[in-house]
């Protein structure tokens, strides 16, 4: 299976992006997505199948995620604090 997809990211949330077929548009998407999602705008346009490699996502959870449901949302990255260590070396003057 392939399909033409769609990537929307919103000016709500950074790092979050919605997948959906091409064909389809948005119209599938849930009104309180879409609000949380903010002003959509496209960010690109690919052919995604199975075997395909995503930054960050599995190329066949999206295609079934779209398949079932007409959409596949992408989360932002989850961000872990720097170690207290790590980040009182980042507080030192830089020398030149």
């Amino acid at each position: 299976m392939r399909l033409v997809c769609d990537i929307y990211k919103g000016d709500k949330r950074e790092g979050m992006y919605l997948y959906v077929d091409k064909k389809e548009g948005l119209s599938r998407i849930p009104d309180v997505l879409l609000t949380s999602l903010g002003q959509a705008s496209l960010v690109t346009t690919l052919m995604i199948t199975p075997s395909m490699k995503l930054a960050r996502a599995d190329a066949r959870q999206v295609l079934e995620d779209i398949g079932r449901q007409g959409f596949y949302l992408q989360m932002p990255p989850t961000l872990h604090p720097l170690d207290p260590a790590v980040a009182e070396n980042y507080k030192l003057p830089w020398s030149q």
